[in-house]
């Protein structure tokens, strides 16, 4: 048994060693070695400071921006997960209601149910860094307006939107996307 114990235990300890740090290491030295900026969190920067990730959404409300997803955890990453509510819940509708209502009146619909889905209803992670390209095309005569734009900036703008268009996945994995993050930083060199 006092054999069979200490086999066992060093068993564990080479193991250990091997699976809690070696390969971590190994994997980690690969992962920076063949994608640094994948390995490093996609981060962005911008005049040597990071703003932020093409991985986690953040929040633009101002009109002068591209509007991001909702987000029920305000896009913290630590605790990141939805409101769970369920298709029944009446606070969900309020939220979605109250959602659809101020991106019409921002975007100056007509019919608050012309609002996209991805800008009524936040994402499962509350971090989706996306939108799809017809929710950026209803914000640009906002931005336009709100930037003070001439015919030949909101052109550029448009040509950026077809630019940044992410196809699905695999070409057939998910939908065509925006990263917003992106997007804005664009924006702000028109």
């Amino acid at each position: 048994m006092k054999t069979q114990t200490i086999i066992a235990l060093k068993f564990l300890l080479v193991m250990t060693i091997l699976t809690g740090i070696v390969y971590p290491l190994l994997m980690t030295g690969l992962a920076q070695l063949g994608f640094p900026s994948k390995a490093n969190g996609s981060l962005i920067m911008k005049d040597g400071k990071i703003i932020g990730s093409e991985l986690i959404g953040q929040k633009f409300d101002s009109s002068i921006y591209f509007w991001s997803r909702p987000s029920f955890i305000g896009y913290n990453p630590i605790p990141s997960g939805a409101s769970n509510y369920g298709p029944t819940s009446d606070t969900l509708k309020k939220q979605v209601t109250a959602r659809r209502l101020l991106f019409a009146k921002m975007n100056s619909l007509s019919d608050p149910l012309l609002t996209p889905k991805e800008m009524a209803f936040a994402s499962g992670s509350g971090l989706d860094p996306h939108i799809s390209p017809e929710a950026a095309l209803m914000q640009v005569d906002r931005i336009t307006l709100a930037r003070h734009f001439e015919s030949n900036q909101k052109e550029k703008l448009l040509k950026k939107i077809k630019e940044l268009t992410e196809d699905p996945q695999f070409f057939c994995l998910g939908e065509q996307r925006i990263n917003v993050l992106v997007l804005n930083l664009e924006l702000d060199k028109i």
